[in-house]
């Protein structure tokens, strides 16, 4: 029996590669995360910027919070088992009448994963729709395997290697529009992109990618995990991360370091040249 996810959303996630609108917090919590979130990149200006957004979880002991949130864990429950943990955390952030973009691309072509069978739920901070740059996923294209990514490193194009699928049928196109405090959730092969914010605010979301079972093995680089619910990972070349106990704590912002190291060695192998994100 699922624990928050209807019969209908599962059925959804493995026919149609995603699930949206799934409600997690109110909205009114989420804009004061989003306040919460503002502030510290005033105050944190190093720790967190355009170039500083993997693994924010373990710098900020309230994204940590949000990483941890019943309702998001028990969603992955019922979609990937009792055992879960954590690879990594995005966040995404397109400000007001920019031109940054996501391109047409597939999550797990550059993880390092011995599968691609995998969620990530984006969590909306702030309006997420066709104005400020939504989400947009390709109906059913997780059935299908990889596809051949071209690395253009195009200046507004947000992704890592700015990777981009050509010639995508865009007639299949199902644009994810989010409230502040509601959550999608996507398959680790499901084809999507985004286009850039139009309008004059923020668009802000934090993408838990992706909660993984034990099942699954980091084949590029090294088992670095956050463990999130039910028994911890064991691997030989395995990392377990802490949780903060505070904002800026110092332990986990050592191994968040590390962290993002192993992470962007996994997400450029083979390119011909590196971000600093």
């Amino acid at each position: 029996m699922s624990k928050i996810l209807t019969r209908q959303q599962i059925e959804q996630y493995y026919d149609e590669g995603f699930i949206s609108p799934v409600r997690v917090i109110s909205e009114v919590e989420a804009l004061s995360i989003k306040a919460e979130l503002e502030e510290v990149e005033a105050n944190f200006p190093d720790e967190i910027n355009s170039e500083s957004r993997n693994n924010l979880h373990l710098s900020f002991a309230f994204l940590d919070a949000l990483a941890h949130h019943p309702i998001i864990v028990d969603a992955m429950e019922d979609l990937i088992g009792p055992d879960i943990a954590l690879w990594a955390s995005v966040m995404f952030i397109k400000e007001p009448a920019s031109k940054d973009y996501v391109s047409w691309h597939q999550d797990a072509t550059y993880m390092g994963l011995n599968s691609t069978n995998f969620p990530t739920p984006w969590i909306a901070l702030s309006p997420s729709n066709k104005e400020t740059g939504c989400m947009t996923m390709i109906s059913g294209s997780h059935k299908s395997s990889i596809q051949s990514h071209e690395d253009t490193f195009a200046e507004n194009n947000i992704l890592t290697r700015g990777q981009v699928i050509e010639d995508i049928d865009e007639s299949k196109g199902v644009d994810l529009i989010l409230e502040p405090g509601e959550m999608s959730i996507h398959h680790g092969a499901i084809i999507h992109g985004s286009q850039p914010n139009k309008s004059n605010q923020r668009r802000i979301g934090f993408s838990l990618q992706s909660y993984i079972p034990p099942s699954i093995q980091q084949v590029v680089g090294r088992n670095i995990w956050t463990h999130i619910r039910g028994r911890k990972r064991h691997d030989e070349d395995g990392m377990t991360l802490e949780r903060p106990k505070h904002n800026m704590d110092p332990i986990t912002i050592a191994q968040r370091r590390v962290a993002n190291e192993n992470l962007s060695e996994i997400l450029y192998k083979g390119a011909k040249t590196k971000r600093n994100y």
